[in-house]
């Protein structure tokens, strides 16, 4: 395989902290539409899926797109709020992503979030230095495990996709970076080594500060 060129992380869960709080609001948001929601069944279902995606799962049927603007504007803006009072990078990210712009590593952010969230999280990260490209899933991409939002990732860096490491908390994240033809790198924030295997995973870790310590990076550039 090519040598490494670029790394694409996901954003929730694995850029920040967030996985509890998305939990959070639709719990919230349930509770005010007074629907039965198993939270911890459909966010296993969910998570790494566009908004549209979430709609229809949310109400068991294809909504418009009029309707999946509503929800996700209303849930996504309970989310926030809990969130912005809470706000916590994953250990040791800022570091990590600066590390490897320093080496000549190229990044991007590959997220099934809409613009709002990605501009939320990254005015509250203040990234330094910025990621050379984001994807997202509100660009009509659609979310994981499908493997376009890392492939539109790749594309915008002109980096070949088998050249990219991507770095994700959930199994479906997992999954899109095999059907993309990229290796990844499991983030424990959620789930456990076991879930997030596979043949083309290079390693887990509980966080970033984890990778730094064992020099994931140096070791990768070496490599």
């Amino acid at each position: 395989m090519p040598p490494i060129q670029a790394l694409i992380f996901d954003m929730d869960g694995t850029m920040v902290d967030s996985m509890p709080w998305h939990a959070k609001a639709w719990v919230e948001y349930a509770r005010r539409h007074s629907m039965d929601l198993d939270v911890p069944a459909f966010m296993v279902q969910t998570t790494g899926k566009n908004a549209f995606e979430c709609a229809c799962a949310l109400m068991g049927r294809t909504v418009s797109a009029e309707e999946s603007e509503r929800i996700t504007a209303e849930k996504e803006g309970i989310y926030r709020e809990l969130f912005a009072a809470n706000f916590s990078a994953v250990g040791g990210f800022e570091r990590f992503a600066a590390q490897a712009h320093e080496m000549g590593l190229k990044v991007a952010i590959g997220t099934a979030g809409d613009q709002d969230n990605v501009n939320f999280v990254l005015g509250n990260l203040q990234m330094q230095p910025p990621a050379h490209a984001i994807a997202r899933g509100d660009e009509g991409l659609p979310g994981k495990p499908h493997p376009d939002i890392f492939l539109k990732a790749a594309e915008r860096l002109s980096v070949d996709p088998a050249a990219c490491v991507v770095f994700e908390d959930a199994p479906h994240g997992i999954e899109a970076a095999r059907r993309a033809g990229m290796r990844a790198v499991g983030i424990g924030t959620t789930h456990n080594e076991q879930d997030l295997g596979g043949p083309h995973v290079m390693a887990w870790a509980p966080d970033f500060s984890t990778l730094l310590s064992k020099q994931f990076l140096e070791r990768l550039h070496d490599a």
